[in-house]
C-alpha cells in the first residue's frame, strides 16, 4: 500500500473540530517533510540536499514528497509562508499597543527580525532563489501572491491605524506620493558617475549578505 493511500485512509486522533482525520494526518505529514527539509538544508546545504534524501529522512516515499512539494523551491516557499504567519502573529500585539506611525513601523520591522532569527542561515537561499523571475519565490510570482497581499495589508494597517492618518487619508496619501518621488530621485541620481562608488558599495553589501 502506498504512502499516499495510507494518508488518505488514516484515522488520526489529532483532527481538529471540523477537520477530517485524513486532512489532519496529511497536514502532519506535510509539516514533517518541511521540518526534515529545513534540518537537512542546515546540515548539508541547500544545493546538496535532494528530494530523495528528504523523503528518506522524513519516512515517506519520494512520490509522496513530491505530492506535497513539487520541488525544493516549493519547500522554501512553504518555509516563507510559515515565517510570514509567525510574523503576522507577532505583529498583532504591536499594532494593538502602538499608535504613532514610527512606533508601529518599527515594531513590525523588529518583529520580522525576531521571527526570522531562528532561520537566519536561510537568508542567502531565499535571496538567491527569489532573484530568479521564474522562481515561485519571486515577490511578483503567482505562487507568492497570498503572502504578498497579506504583507501589503499588514503595512496598510500600520499606516491607517496610526495617528498619521487623517480625514480622507490625506496625510497617508502625501506620505505615499512623497515616498515614491523620493525613491524615484534616489534611483535616478544613483546612475550619476560621481555616485558610482556608493552604488558599488551598495552592491558589495548585497553580495556579502547573499553569501
Amino acid at each position: 500500500m502506498s504512502e499516499s493511500s495510507v494518508v488518505a485512509g488514516a484515522v488520526s486522533p489529532d483532527a481538529a473540530p471540523g477537520e477530517t482525520p485524513a486532512t489532519a494526518r496529511g497536514e502532519l505529514t506535510r509539516a514533517r517533510i518541511l521540518d526534515t527539509a529545513l534540518d537537512l538544508f542546515r546540515e548539508r546545504g541547500y544545493d546538496d540536499t535532494t528530494m530523495r534524501v528528504i523523503a528518506a529522512r522524513a519516512g515517506v516515499s519520494l512520490g509522496n514528497a513530491y505530492y506535497y512539494f513539487r520541488s525544493k523551491e516549493h519547500l522554501i516557499q512553504a518555509f516563507y509562508g510559515r515565517t510570514h504567519a509567525e510574523h503576522l502573529a507577532a505583529c498583532g500585539p504591536v499594532l494593538e499597543r502602538e499608535r504613532t506611525f514610527r512606533n508601529r513601523l518599527r515594531g513590525v520591522m523588529v518583529a520580522k527580525l525576531d521571527t526570522l532569527e531562528p532561520y537566519h542561515r536561510f537568508a542567502g537561499i531565499l535571496f538567491k532563489t527569489a532573484a530568479d523571475p521564474a522562481s515561485p519565490l519571486h515577490p511578483l510570482s503567482e505562487a507568492s501572491r497570498p503572502v504578498r497581499e497579506e504583507a501589503t495589508a499588514l503595512f496598510r494597517e500600520v499606516v491607517e491605524g496610526s495617528t498619521l492618518t487623517s480625514a480622507g487619508r490625506a496625510r497617508s496619501r502625501r506620505l505615499v506620493d512623497g515616498s515614491v518621488g523620493l525613491i524615484d530621485r534616489l534611483v535616478a541620481i544613483s546612475k550619476l558617475p560621481l555616485l558610482g562608488r556608493i552604488r558599488r558599495q551598495g552592491m558589495q553589501l548585497v553580495r556579502e549578505l547573499e553569501g
